[in-house]
């Protein structure tokens, strides 16, 4: 198949290595439908590139698409390579990439003859273990510069549609907004409660974050975390380094006429966002915790932006109270209790022939779901949980036939829950138990 598909690449790069431009097409097609995983509130797409089929994060945060991952994938060819610095988020340095041009990128029907790539080889940077499932890249702008994009979060998929023949249907239940653009990224106007007045924020649309808002903090408009409303907690990894911050909430966010309520929001610390202050109008983001709860229709040619309720709209607000951050890193070997059932015979004059079970075990290999991070003087640092820490089960379930996001499901219950843990520490299998606590109780004022 493999072959196949590099000799047809072949073809399309010998036919078209005259052309320059980088754009997205539909042959014969005016839409096309793609289904997508929603993991984490992330959108995760099939998307095939040079013949090998990836899985993409849909980031609208990024201008250009960017592989990681790759260490397993060997048949992936790349072409035309040259050595670049990319910055992100992060208190730390550029990371080293290589740019590759006249790539062949397919996503559904919709075909890309001439894509610029950006390759990482950070191992560190990696989506897969904190999703618990292969992620190789992501990509926005290039796909949304070239199509009116439908977003149904509701029922996970996104449909292409070409600009031209579009036409967009009346919706009362709807709101429309002006997109604005700086280096290609999109950017909304909402508005946040602070002391009974809303103040406007400019914010980032950012599908490739997995969080609701994170605010910059400005204490001249307002935008600071309530005194006894916050914790500081790790927020994520970008292409820079770990990125720190408090995690607090917001009583009222608004988009025109949709009001959320207590909406969790983080306040970056001023290290790990110097690269994205540079565009000083920008306060923030809006991310996959809030976009999810609207089917979206993204038209970047017309600078247009439309949301309706769907759902997910009413879902509460909650976050992890244990401390713990887990990925999936590594196996671990399982022992697994296979029974089948025989033929048996015995001597007698009753019954000569009669069924047996017959137990026998079998070594399989399963996902390793391993403490990362333990926020300080959470539940788990005071149980005595150590990062490196392996979580064989939780409450009693083996955790190997858990996804990763229902493993974390169980640090968002309610306030007071029990958590028993059994884990793995270089070896030694040791029994852990703590309740949930609400992560703002400690910052109460006297």
């Amino acid at each position: 198949m493999l072959k196949k598909n590099s000799l047809l690449l072949f073809l399309l790069f010998a036919i078209t290595s005259s052309f320059s431009q980088s754009d997205f097409s539909l042959p014969n097609l005016e839409k096309d439908k793609i289904r997508f995983e929603l993991i984490g509130n992330l959108i995760i797409l099939p998307v095939e590139v040079n013949g090998v089929e990836l899985s993409f994060v849909l980031d609208t945060g990024v201008s250009k698409p960017i592989l990681f991952n790759l260490a397993n994938i060997d048949s992936l060819q790349i072409n035309k390579v040259e050595s670049i610095l990319l910055r992100g988020l992060g208190g730390g340095a550029p990371v080293e990439a290589i740019k590759s041009k006249h790539n062949f990128l397919s996503i559904g029907n919709a075909i890309n003859i001439n894509q610029d790539i950006y390759l990482v080889f950070d191992s560190s940077i990696n989506f897969t273990a904190r999703l618990g499932r292969p992620v190789h890249g992501i990509i926005g702008y290039d796909l949304f510069k070239d199509f009116i994009v439908e977003i149904n979060y509701a029922s996970k998929y996104i449909v292409l549609h070409k600009p031209n023949s579009y036409t967009y249907k009346s919706c009362k239940k709807c709101e429309t907004f002006d997109l604005s653009f700086y280096k290609n990224k999109p950017y909304v106007f909402g508005e946040i409660e602070v002391d009974s007045s809303f103040v406007p924020v400019k914010l980032l649309i950012d599908t490739g974050s997995s969080d609701a808002l994170w605010i910059f903090e400005n204490e001249d408009k307002g935008l600071v975390p309530t005194e006894n409303m916050y914790f500081d907690d790790f927020l994520g990894k970008g292409l820079s380094g770990n990125i720190y911050g408090k995690r607090s909430k917001i009583e009222r966010f608004r988009l025109k006429k949709f009001e959320l309520n207590n909406v969790n929001t983080a306040f970056p610390d001023s290290t790990s966002i110097s690269f994205a202050r540079k565009y000083t109008q920008r306060n923030g983001s809006i991310s996959g915790e809030v976009l999810k709860r609207f089917n979206m229709i993204v038209d970047y040619k017309n600078k247009k932006l439309t949301l309706k309720k769907n759902k997910n709209f009413r879902s509460s607000f909650s976050y992890n109270k244990s401390g713990i951050i887990i990925e999936q890193n590594g196996v671990i070997m399982i022992k697994e209790r296979k029974n089948r059932s025989g033929l048996g015979f015995r001597e007698g004059s009753d019954a000569n022939i009669h069924v047996e079970t017959i137990t026998h075990y079998k070594l399989s290999v399963k996902p390793a779901y391993t403490i990362v991070e333990i926020r300080k003087d959470s539940p788990a640092e005071k149980a005595g949980l150590l990062v490196g820490d392996i979580i064989l089960t939780i409450n009693g379930k083996e955790t190997h036939i858990l996804e990763l996001q229902n493993v974390v499901g169980y640090f968002k219950s309610k306030t007071g829950k029990l958590i028993n843990l059994k884990i793995n520490r270089n070896g030694r299998v040791m029994l852990f138990g703590f309740r949930l606590e609400d992560v703002f109780k400690q910052k109460e004022l006297p």
